[in-house]
């Protein structure tokens, strides 16, 4: 294990990041934003989703400052119903991961499938799998996930439609993402199907679903990994967008956009505190994660080595 810690420390990919400030900083906040969300209820100082713990006499509270009221001093301040900024930062922030990372492995999986099927079996397969990817590139994401949330919310029950909001806002996301990964991967598979070792495995009488799974496959994912963190911070810019405009997470469940939607009504009465928090947080996080996706990219390029 000792011997595994210190190769793995002398590797070319952590040497990189140690000599890198910039992902240093942006690894650590990650890590805190993320660790943050996930024990949300450990750290947060009020269950802003519960209505029992709410006082209305709280409300406008501003950052730092005793309420009027009733004396109660919140961090960050708290909104029009007396819910803590600081606690739902933290919970939105559990929904705007969740969304991005599972739209963003739901576009993976379905774009490493495709370009793997695209760039190995060729012919017709490819040519449909292409071009539909072509027409979707003349789409603006954003506006093909607005389109696919309102269809899959439509056949959506209506009483089910609060509950399912989440999974339907992943699904919008993740169908408007996966082209990037078919076409990288697409591009790869057809360098590797010609080179020896997949020969070898043709000889031998290996299936193609093998050859694809076990042989390509490892040796295509480099890239698609730079790809999924950027699409990562794509993926969280775009879920608070929807929800931003009213389409995405419920009012039951707001995630970051959803924040940002609720403290926009407010900005100009004076109770700023209430857009910019949550305002910071995204852009703390999209920005972090981008540039540790920069910073993968140019690690993981031979020719800047």
């Amino acid at each position: 294990m000792g011997d595994l810690i210190k190769r793995a420390w002398r590797s070319d990919l952590l040497w990189s990041f140690r000599k890198s400030p910039v992902a240093i900083v942006s690894f650590f906040v990650v890590v805190l934003l993320v660790s943050s969300a996930v024990f949300a209820p450990l750290i947060a100082p009020h269950d802003p989703f519960n209505p029992a713990t709410l006082n209305l006499m709280n409300g406008f509270s501003q950052p730092m400052e005793p309420n009027l009221f009733t004396g109660d001093v919140f961090w960050l301040g708290t909104d029009d119903q007396g819910r803590d900024v600081f606690s739902t930062i933290l919970f939105g922030m559990r929904i705007s991961l969740f969304v991005g990372f599972s739209a963003v492995a739901f576009a993976l999986i379905l774009g490493v499938t495709l370009g793997l099927i695209a760039g190995y079996r060729g012919g017709w397969a490819e040519s449909i799998i292409m071009r539909l990817a072509d027409v979707q590139l003349t789409f603006p994401a954003i506006l093909l996930a607005m389109l696919i949330f309102g269809i899959a919310k439509g056949f959506t029950p209506l009483h089910l439609r609060d509950q399912m909001a989440i999974w339907v806002l992943i699904l919008a996301i993740g169908l408007s993402d996966w082209v990037q990964f078919a076409r990288v991967v697409r591009g790869a598979t057809l360098v590797e199907k010609n080179k020896e070792y997949v020969q070898a495995a043709k000889l031998i009488g290996r299936s193609p679903f093998t050859i694809m799974l076990k042989h390509i496959l490892p040796n295509v994912l480099g890239p698609v990994l730079v790809i999924a963190t950027i699409s990562l911070a794509l993926a969280i810019i775009a879920e608070a967008t929807l929800s931003f405009l009213g389409v995405g997470a419920p009012p039951t469940e707001p995630s970051l956009g959803t924040l940002i939607r609720i403290g926009q009504g407010f900005l100009f009465s004076g109770e700023w505190w209430i857009l910019l928090f949550p305002a910071i947080t995204l852009l703390a996080l999209a920005l972090s994660v981008n540039l540790l996706g920069d910073w993968l990219r140019d690690a993981l390029n031979p020719r800047l080595k």
